[in-house]
């Protein structure tokens, strides 16, 4: 016996989305892009074969954005490509196979961390309420206990986590896990260290507005020019004190460059100069020292000069005595 459902016409039919693509990978899709995913959806319902000038034309796109659309799209594991085209990746059953875990014995470990991962549920509860309204999507489950396990977050910073990706309008996994990279690189674990961190990072930036003001660069700084700085403040220590010595040592040079600049702060780093003052000491001291070399080139200059005089008056009384002797004769 053979059933079949009677096949309704394009005026009825519809094409689904799963939730878990609005959830997942909506944010992460620019606007062209989305249009090409939509519309092969829409096709593949229908077994279409379409060419990629065919869907230029229908899409109003150029062909260098299909093909990079679609590109994006499996690099993206939205659609998967076959030896005859592509077809369109059931989402929510590649969701399904990476929530996937076997039912196993808890381990020791795991029921020593029950407290804890009580503390961090009703965490991961806050942020899914407070930042997805409550629908978030299964895979952000997943990499949120991860950052806990890789970068040893308590709860409050996992939260700030969230809340700053949100208030830069970011919430998208990529820039999560840039800014969790980031503060997992530079040893934040707690709220305490995260305080510590932004008073950090906010000294560094008053200290980059002060520099691009001084040296006149009204437009502000490159990447380059930034990136020196942060080496002088957070690798080598050192504050706009310092940072402001270093410029009045160039007043007198056009167009001092950042890597004349880092010359001089790297020189006093080096020398394990920490200090204002120990390096005032230090730069005339060497003032001091380029005083005497100079003095010591003139005096052996002068003495050369005196030793060529008395040469000179040898070779003249030497001429004397000659023509004396012969006068004599």
């Amino acid at each position: 016996m053979k059933l079949e459902q009677k096949e309704k016409s394009m005026l009825f039919s519809e094409t689904t989305i799963p939730d878990i693509f609005f959830s997942e990978y909506l944010s992460e899709i620019p606007g062209d892009y989305l249009k090409i995913y939509l519309y092969l959806s829409f096709l593949s319902k229908y077994g279409k074969d379409i060419k990629v000038n065919d869907m230029s034309k229908k899409l109003g796109l150029s062909i260098k954005v299909i093909t990079e659309g679609i590109s994006h799209l499996e690099k993206n594991g939205l659609i998967l490509k076959k030896t005859n085209g592509f077809i369109i990746v059931d989402l929510q059953e590649v969701t399904l196979n990476n929530l996937y875990t076997p039912n196993l014995t808890p381990s020791k470990e795991k029921i020593e961390q029950t407290v804890k991962n009580q503390s961090r549920a009703k965490a991961i509860d806050h942020i899914n309420n407070m930042y997805f309204q409550g629908i978030m999507g299964p895979s952000w489950f997943n990499d949120i206990d991860l950052w806990f396990k890789k970068y040893n977050f308590d709860e409050q910073v996992m939260i700030a986590l969230f809340d700053y990706c949100y208030n830069r309008s970011a919430l998208h996994k990529n820039y999560v896990q840039t800014v969790a990279e980031a503060w997992g690189n530079n040893k934040i674990q707690t709220w305490n260290d995260l305080e510590l961190y932004d008073q950090k990072r906010e000294k560094l930036q008053t200290i980059k507005r002060n520099v691009a003001k001084k040296l006149g660069k009204r437009s502000g700084l490159n990447q380059y020019e930034e990136g020196y700085i942060e080496n002088w403040v957070l690798d080598f220590g050192y504050d706009m004190n310092i940072i402001e010595i270093a410029l009045k040592k160039t007043t007198s040079k056009q167009n001092p460059t950042f890597d004349y600049f880092h010359h001089i702060i790297s020189d006093w780093h080096d020398k394990n100069l920490k200090t204002p003052v120990e390096i005032e000491n230090y730069m005339e001291q060497r003032k001091k020292q380029a005083k005497d070399i100079k003095n010591l080139k003139n005096s052996v200059s002068k003495a050369n000069h005196t030793q060529r005089q008395y040469d000179n008056l040898d070779f003249l009384y030497a001429n004397v005595d000659i023509e004396g002797e012969a006068d004599g004769k």
